[in-house]
């Protein structure tokens, strides 16, 4: 029999044995060991190396370049952007292969390699990382005349926008449709003279 003196230790026990059995059925708590952790989420997966859709030569030449951040805008930069061959961008073969661009916020080109991979995705960027890594961008479209690509890094395709590469020169015009010459005008009328744009502040 508990004698009156030591009731109330013999509550606190009881209390305190109780407790330990409910937490270590939750599986957590003051008797039940290390906390358990949420499993870390597990990385995003590298795509697989593959060969590219077009071999870096066909990048090389001379590009009228531009960009956009609305894809409603794209039409009008392509348009743009061949107007930019006065001051062209040009890409040349790298020493290893692959081709001379550049990378965001570097004021001189580095080689990059033309990387494929699974879906018929092609991406450019530096060799030794996996397609589609940070520092790529992907080929958005290619058709040989019109080279369009996206940044892979968000905060870089914010302030960069979709590029828009021209091909300039012969390479880049396009086919005329075959018919009947144009008769030449008599005379070549003096042009008139041409308003510079307001430049607004």
């Amino acid at each position: 029999m508990i004698s009156s003196r030591h009731f109330p230790i013999a509550v606190v026990v009881c209390a305190l044995a109780l407790a330990g059995c409910e937490t270590s059925n939750m599986g957590g708590g003051l008797f039940s060991g290390t906390p358990q952790q949420p499993a870390p989420a597990a990385p995003a997966a590298e795509l697989p190396l593959m060969p590219p859709s077009f071999p870096p030569q066909n990048l090389v030449g001379r590009w009228g370049l531009t960009a956009y951040h609305n894809e409603a805008d794209r039409e009008r930069t392509i348009t743009a952007a061949a107007g930019q061959c006065r001051n062209p961008y040009v890409i040349t073969m790298g020493p290893t292969g692959g081709v001379m661009m550049h990378l965001a916020d570097q004021s001189t080109p580095t080689e990059l390699a033309v990387k494929g991979a699974p879906g018929n995705k092609n991406f450019i960027g530096p060799k030794e990382d996996p397609p589609g890594g940070n520092s790529d961008r992907e080929v958005v479209s290619f058709d040989g005349r019109v080279l369009i690509l996206r940044w892979m890094d968000p905060e870089v395709q914010g302030r960069y926008g979709t590029m828009v590469y021209v091909r300039c020169g012969a390479e880049g015009a396009k086919p005329r449709p075959k018919g009947k010459p144009k008769p030449r005008p008599a005379a070549a009328a003096a042009p008139k003279p041409v308003q510079p744009p307001i430049q607004r502040q």
